[in-house]
């Protein structure tokens, strides 16, 4: 065992060396509150200092990272288990999610424009494959009266290949169904789909579709009827919500 004198010495050697209080404890093992009053009076070179914050950071660092890999190893976790719960999904199943995507990303008939036909945008590639799926297999949309379309911001224009190429694959499409359009607003700083990440978004549409556009508003309709009309009952708050001021059932548009 080091004596007390010796380990005061040694202490202020490897402060004045350069070492933090955490290296020091490791060699002299005393409470923290005797290291500190021992080193008060030692100063530190600008590049001792600067030592001790590289130090500091890179141990952060090592910290975050763990952190940050134990989190994606949970999230995997989670995620798999999650994937487990879905199963097969059934045609009806199918035919209820393709409208509920609809009713969040796809263009709606109004009142005052009742000839709209179904049209869907999106920049993400899955949602766009379940879509597809839905219109394919489902609706049995003919394959001949979908059409696509690219939309990009304009000084993305040399990249127009690879826009074709992705969205085409996609789809699972030949390149030469699909036209591209060059936005000409500016592309906001905070995306993070830019660079490399970057393919702008495709609309899925379909050919002389306002009445497949106005089944589905019926087939939302029936959605929400059902729902307000489970065990927790239709309330006038509900309904003032839905309907709005001006009531507009998919009979009208017949």
């Amino acid at each position: 065992m080091i004596h007390k004198e010796k380990e005061e010495e040694l202490a202020l050697s490897l402060r004045k060396q350069g070492f933090s209080y955490v290296e020091i404890l490791k060699r002299v093992p005393v409470a923290k509150s005797t290291l500190s009053l021992w080193l008060r009076s030692v100063g530190l070179s600008k590049k001792q200092k600067q030592r001790l914050t590289e130090k500091k950071l890179s141990s952060m660092q090592r910290g975050w990272t763990k952190w940050r890999n134990q989190r994606i190893d949970l999230t995997e976790k989670i995620k798999k288990t999650a994937r487990r719960d879905v199963r097969k999904i059934s045609e009806r199943e199918l035919w209820l999610i393709g409208i509920a995507l609809y009713w969040a990303e796809g263009t709606k008939q109004k009142e005052h424009s009742t000839g709209k036909g179904v049209l869907f945008n999106n920049s993400d590639p899955a949602m766009i494959q379940v879509f597809l799926k839905w219109l394919r297999d489902v609706i049995k949309v003919q394959e001949d009266e979908i059409v696509f379309e690219v939309y990009v911001h304009e000084n993305h224009k040399n990249n127009t290949k690879r826009f074709l190429d992705y969205w085409a694959h996609i789809a699972n499409v030949d390149v030469g169904r699909l036209r591209i359009y060059f936005k000409k607003n500016k592309i906001k700083t905070n995306r993070k789909n830019i660079g490399d990440k970057y393919y702008g978004l495709l609309r899925v549409g379909v050919k002389k579709s306002s009445i497949l556009n106005r089944k589905i508003t019926g087939w939302t309709e029936g959605i929400v009827d059902n729902i307000a009309g489970s065990s927790n009952g239709r309330t006038e708050a509900f309904e003032a919500f839905y309907r709005g001021p001006n009531p507009c059932p998919a009979t009208h548009y017949e």
